[in-house]
């Protein structure tokens, strides 16, 4: 039987990269909501995402994103991160804002349209450059809303075309990962809908190109973890994008509506070596807050990823194996059910004690003064938002 104290030393790796994004003001499809001592620079994102580390242990990296959190300095923004113990993580494209975008963006029949969004993707790799940044990653808006709008075929073709000029352009120690997203705001056909198109296009690029799993961007029913073992046995798995959905691209905090399928999806995971200091796999998350603060909602979700990360590793790996060889189905359901359900709510917040971390992080923030701190630091400029 697997107890917490034999997985301690797996789970001590577990690091979770925060989006620069999550900080700034979100809201519906119809309205952004501002929030007070919400960051106005990239520089307010980062002390605010050194906050979630400091207060979890759980958040070394931050990613960002081009345009939002452009600037004239890199290398200054990533000693300032430095100095707040955190590092600069995935690059994240944005090719879905301009005007000229409308009817798509590698994918469009224009080439001058592609090769803006290609040279797009160039400066994004120039910032990988200056940061250290391993991953690029490219998300599309790109489709149609109607049959006959466009030539499907076609814009695969482009895409294919396109995807090879920004691949030929990384580094030896970079990485391109294509996310996928079954619909919105494309509402007949996606570009890149379905983890079978974007395997099929990276697999055609070469092995720096891996795909990008958002949790929330599949059909309802959808069995995301044998997604996620398929691709771990093909070696294409890069990136998670971790949230949660009831209906759509939800983009809640992730395990909120589902618990028991992030335990899903991080058992297999850790069965396909996705998880580890050699896995190449980043567990990101990609959320936006719309009626909760922002600071503890990312407190909340990574504390979820490491409450079912160890349940995850709970899972009795040989009682399984024996249960299913036997076809003992019930015992080797009972296995799984027993992990997911062992509270390890305690025993993490001991052993974040052990570690000089609140043994309740989510108390501590709410003690800390920081949301008045800032509440009252941040006045006038511009705050932050995904700008819709």
């Amino acid at each position: 039987m697997t107890s917490l104290t034999d997985i301690l030393p797996a789970l001590e790796g577990l690091g979770i990269e925060v989006p620069s994004w999550a900080y700034g003001n979100s809201g519906t499809r119809f309205k952004v909501f501002a929030t007070p001592g919400t960051p106005r620079t990239i520089r307010e994102k980062i002390a605010d995402a050194a906050k979630v580390n400091e207060l979890t242990g759980l958040a070394p990296a931050v990613a960002l994103h081009i345009p939002w959190d452009k600037v004239d300095d890199y290398a200054e923004l990533g000693a300032y991160a430095k100095e707040h113990n955190i590092a600069l993580g995935t690059v994240n494209s944005n090719t879905f804002q301009d005007d000229e975008y409308k009817f798509g963006s590698l994918t469009h029949s224009n080439p001058a349209v592609r090769q803006k969004a290609i040279d797009h993707m160039y400066d994004c790799i120039d910032v990988m450059h200056q940061t250290g940044s391993r991953d690029l990653k490219i998300w599309l808006a790109d489709g149609t809303n109607y049959p006959g709008q466009g030539n499907m075929r076609s814009r695969q073709d482009w895409l294919g075309e396109s995807l090879r000029k920004v691949y030929d352009r990384l580094g030896d120690d970079q990485r391109l990962v294509l996310e996928y997203k079954f619909f919105e705001p494309a509402f007949y056909h996606t570009d890149v809908p379905d983890w079978g198109t974007s395997y099929a296009h990276t697999l055609a690029l070469g092995e720096k190109a891996l795909v990008c799993l958002d949790t929330g961007h599949h059909a309802p029913g959808t069995n995301i973890e044998f997604i996620v073992a398929q691709l771990l046995r093909l070696g294409k798995l890069g990136s998670f994008d971790f949230n949660s959905r009831f209906y759509a691209d939800d983009d809640l905090i992730v395990g909120s509506a589902d618990p028991f399928q992030l335990f899903r999806i991080l058992f297999e995971v850790v069965r396909g070596g996705g998880f580890g200091p050699d896995s190449g796999v980043s567990l990101m998350l990609d959320q936006c807050h719309n009626l909760e603060e922002k600071i503890p909602g990312q407190i909340r979700s990574v504390l979820n990823v490491q409450e079912m990360m160890a349940r995850a590793l709970l899972v009795d790996s040989d009682a399984l194996d024996a249960a299913q060889a036997a076809g003992y189905v019930l015992g080797a359901n009972a296995v799984f059910m027993d992990a997911f359900y062992t509270d390890v709510r305690p025993g993490l917040a001991q052993w974040r004690e052990s570690r000089g971390l609140p043994a309740d992080p989510m108390a501590a923030y709410a003690a800390s003064g920081y949301q008045d701190k800032i509440n009252t630091e941040r006045q006038g400029g511009q705050q932050a938002g995904w700008g819709a």
